[in-house]
This record gives structure tokens, sequence and C-alpha cells, in this order.
């Protein structure tokens, strides 16, 4: 039975990532209950300093917060959700407090031409990027896919990366909004009213996109 860790970069309760992490989860129960939903704001996590203790230590030199036990729940997971609302084209500050403190579990080499970063112990685990953005681009996210492309390569050739975006998603609970209620809404946010209808289904089909993922990546 696989172990799911999913952590959760929103700051709003139920909004847009809030909903796509809750289907990924209901599809995600159909094969295990294994599942643990982390809100990274609840967490106490200390800001990265930079120090390099890691690299003699082989763990992180910083006490007194949540990073030894999370960092435990990390390792042993199967399956790394990592959900987020973009925010100036990166996640939400609480989740990259967190994303940082992944520095401690690899050793960096400085070389000549760039950087060398080997694992501690590499991996064989799924990451999952569960992306909601205001931008009807979704290259308003590619700066998060990119690191994540580059950290699944880093961590192991056998990790694998998997990427849901829902895109013109401007406020709470839109993702779930009926044609009509995007109708009412769109003239709020200066959009035409006729990519209610488009949109209505485009976002059915994300929340749909979520749940198939989470029952898939799930099954042993």
């Amino acid at each position: 039975m696989k172990k799911i860790l999913i952590l959760d970069g929103s700051t709003r309760k139920q909004g847009n990532t809030s909903i796509m992490v809750e289907h990924f989860i209901n599809g995600a129960k159909n094969n295990t209950d294994q599942i643990e939903h982390i809100i990274a704001k609840d967490l106490k996590i200390e800001y990265c300093n930079g120090c390099l203790r890691c690299n003699l230590i082989k763990r992180c030199s910083i006490s007194g917060d949540d990073w030894n036990e999370l960092s435990e729940k990390i390792a042993d997971s199967d399956v790394l959700v990592f959900a987020s609302p973009i925010y100036f084209h990166y996640v939400t500050s609480p989740l990259k407090k967190i994303i940082d403190r992944f520095r401690s579990l690899i050793h960096v080499q400085i070389t000549e031409q760039s950087v060398r970063h080997t694992p501690w112990q590499k991996w064989n685990k799924d990451f999952v990027l569960l992306l909601s953005m205001g931008s009807s681009d979704d290259v308003d996210a590619q700066p998060v896919v990119d690191l994540f492309e580059y950290m699944k390569e880093v961590m192991g050739e056998e990790n694998r990366l998997h990427v849901v975006k829902a895109t013109r998603l401007a406020v709470i609970k839109q993702v779930i909004k009926t044609e009509d209620e995007l109708k009412q809404l769109y003239p709020k946010l200066e959009l035409p009213v006729k990519l209610a209808k488009q949109d209505a289904l485009n976002n059915k089909m994300i929340l749909e996109s979520c749940f198939k993922l989470g029952k898939k990546i799930s099954h042993v």
C-alpha cells in the first residue's frame, strides 16, 4: 500500500488548490489509506540559512522546528504531492520554506563550471504538482515545473513527475462554480462572459484529472 504525503501551500481554507487536493485524495482512497495531508502554513519551519553544515553532518543543523519529523515522513513516502496556488510565478512562501530545506537532503559541491548535487540517498518516488493560478496562461507556473523537473532528476533517475495546472482561477472556490456563476463573476474580473461555458467544462476536467491521477498513482 503506497504512502502519500501531501504538502499543501494554500493559505486559504477551501480555496481552489484545496479543492484540487480533495479530488486527488478521493481518487487515491480507492487504493490506499496511507494518506497524510499537511498544511504548510501550520508547520513550524525555520528558513534555510545556507550554513552548509548539512554537507558535513548529512542532515539539517537547524533544531527546534518541525523539519526533522517532516523530513522522516518525506523519506518514508512513495508519493510526494506539492499543492499550491501560484503567487508571482511561484509557490506560496510557507511551501517554499519547506522546499528550501530539501537542501539538507543532498551534498552540494561547487565545481569550476557549476554546482554538483548528490543526494544522500537516491529516491524512487512520484512527485506530483497540483497548481492553481489566476493567469489564463499556465506559463506562469513554469518556474515551479522547471524546479521540480530538476529536483526529481537530482534525487534519482527513477523518480517521476506528474503535473496538473488549473488556470483563470482568481477567486475562492471558482474551480467548482457553474457556468451561470462564472457568467456573473466574469464582468467583475473584466473577463469576457463568453469564456464561462468552456471554463466551466475545463474546471470540471481539471478536477477529474486530479481524481484520476490520485487513483492511478496510488495503485501498487
